[in-house]
């Protein structure tokens, strides 16, 4: 007897969330890459890191990448734009932590700025990680470039008021960040919502970890999310995802121990490489619609994985 495998149609469907230059994430309505259960108008995109500030302390195999523009992040930006095909940058803005050079607000909007009149493509804002700093910088960033669409964050259940605020005003896009949480995630999108936020303007971060370091866990919370969205039709969890990876996996410890301290690890500058993809890979396959990234040779990797997945799915289409 033939086999027919079931097709499941489900209710629920992720929102569209717009980004610069017509660019769009989500929209899907089916789990990641079944495309013969329904659709996925909007394929992930893949943001290059670009940092406000030099990064001394980065393993061999990426700081060796960046080295030539790590003081200039315009010129990083256009590097990953120009020279790696980034379909979006994100601005990690770590000069502003409290713990460190605690640069002014208004010193990254205008570093914002410059980015953002220099490239092409959608660019993304990431803080400090420091609730109180990142709402001051993130509502000045939101002042400085009134017309453009980019994204926010982290926005967390103790700035989401005083960041939302400056987004409504500026009609950008938000990143809602929870720790490893469904209800919790759930929780700030309500919030959101409730202040006023648009419900297409809000993209979940819900929290990474890397290969080896609650990778599992992740994949298993963004899964629920899915099925909460999709499954279940709950429209508090129909927005896109995105996973800031790249910090988590290259601090890992396999991603930066030398050949010396640990020989049967292999080559530590592959080995970093393996570690990104394998944990952005895995990440896509979780429901990821942006993937922020560092090595190019990574990205590489993650978007052979990518073409192959949309190349099996419509062969399974196809049959």
């Amino acid at each position: 007897m033939a086999f027919e495998p079931p097709v499941e149609h489900v209710k629920g469907k992720i929102r569209e969330v717009s980004l610069e230059g017509g660019v769009r994430i989500g929209g899907e309505s089916t789990f990641p890459f079944h495309l013969w259960e329904g659709e996925m108008p909007n394929a992930p995109i893949i943001a290059m890191e670009v940092y406000d500030e030099s990064q001394p302390e980065w393993p061999d195999a990426v700081r060796q990448v960046y080295e030539d523009v790590m003081d200039d992040p315009v010129a990083w930006a256009l590097k990953c734009q120009d020279e790696f095909g980034a379909d979006a940058v994100c601005i990690q803005l770590k000069s502003t932590d409290p713990n460190g050079a605690d640069a002014s607000p208004e010193s990254a909007a205008e570093t914002v700025n410059k980015v953002v009149g220099a490239v092409k493509i959608p660019v993304l804002v990431y803080g400090s990680g420091s609730p109180d700093k990142d709402a001051d910088v993130l509502k000045k960033v939101a002042e400085a470039l009134p017309d453009k669409s980019i994204p926010l964050g982290p926005v967390d259940d103790s700035n989401y008021r005083l960041i939302g605020a400056a987004a409504m005003g500026y009609k950008k896009p938000v990143v809602a960040f929870t720790s490893m949480d469904v209800n919790l995630a759930k929780q700030l999108n309500v919030l959101l919502s409730q202040l006023g936020v648009p419900e297409e303007k809000i993209i979940m971060d819900p929290t990474t970890g890397a290969l080896g370091y609650g990778l599992e866990y992740c994949y298993s919370i963004m899964e629920r999310d899915r099925l909460a969205a999709l499954v279940q039709n709950d429209g508090m969890m129909q927005m896109p995802v995105i996973n800031n990876l790249a910090p988590e996996t290259w601090k890992a410890k396999e991603s930066r121990v030398s050949e010396d301290e640990e020989p049967t690890y292999g080559n530590v500058g592959t080995r970093g490489i393996l570690w990104e993809a394998i944990t952005a890979t895995t990440l896509l396959l979780a429901g990821s619609d942006i993937l922020v990234m560092r090595h190019p040779e990574a990205v590489k990797l993650v978007r052979a994985a990518m073409e192959g997945l949309k190349a099996q799915s419509k062969e399974k289409v196809a049959s």
